[in-house]
């Protein structure tokens, strides 16, 4: 014989989980309110970083600009003197696991002084490889417009990751979105 559901027997859970879904949510709301302050200097951090390590020449660097129609933002780097060393472009492109986004440094003479990988979703072990120097040296000393190469890192091809053309082919456009704005912001200063 079936016992008869009582309405007791379904509100009582029903209001635990409702306490119990306020009680998470109350916590969540204050450990970001908490630490969202930290993220952002920790954002902020390892951005200024990056601009120092793509563009070494630099010690001081402009505020931040944005190029609304390629979705790319830079700023000019200077050395002690005040001198233009450069710029460094942040801007992403569509890779295999979503977007990367990529910083490049490029000297006053329109050559790749250095990229660095902020963001990215590719695989691990492939795509992710991105992030290695064995890949991100591949672009030093690079100007113009890049294309991705499986076999030749010369010239303005730059050799894919094997197994990993789409990532490969996704820092390269955002390299290149980079140098057009570059080309732009410095008056065609570029060597290419």
């Amino acid at each position: 014989m079936k016992k008869k559901m009582n309405p007791k027997d379904i509100l009582v859970p029903a209001v635990m989980l409702l306490v119990i879904c306020l009680v998470t949510t109350v916590l969540l709301a204050l450990t970001n309110s908490v630490t969202k302050t930290k993220i952002a200097q920790n954002a902020a951090d390892k951005e200024t970083s990056s601009r120092a390590e793509v563009l070494p020449d630099a010690t001081q660097f402009s505020e931040v600009t944005t190029d609304e129609e390629k979705g790319v933002t830079y700023c000019e780097g200077k050395n002690a003197n005040g001198e233009s060393v450069g710029y460094v472009f942040t801007s992403s492109a569509k890779g295999y696991g979503g977007d990367v986004t990529v910083m490049t440094g490029v000297g006053s003479d329109g050559k790749i002084t250095g990229i660095t990988i902020l963001s990215h979703g590719e695989t691990p072990g492939l795509g992710a490889n991105s992030t290695k120097p064995e890949f991100r040296d591949r672009f030093i000393g690079k100007s113009g417009e890049l294309v991705v190469n499986k076999t030749s890192n010369d010239g303005q091809n730059v050799q894919a990751i094997t197994a990993a053309t789409i990532t490969s082919k996704a820092v390269v456009a955002a390299v290149n979105d980079a140098l057009s704005v570059f080309s732009e912001v410095s008056g065609g200063a570029e060597n290419g």
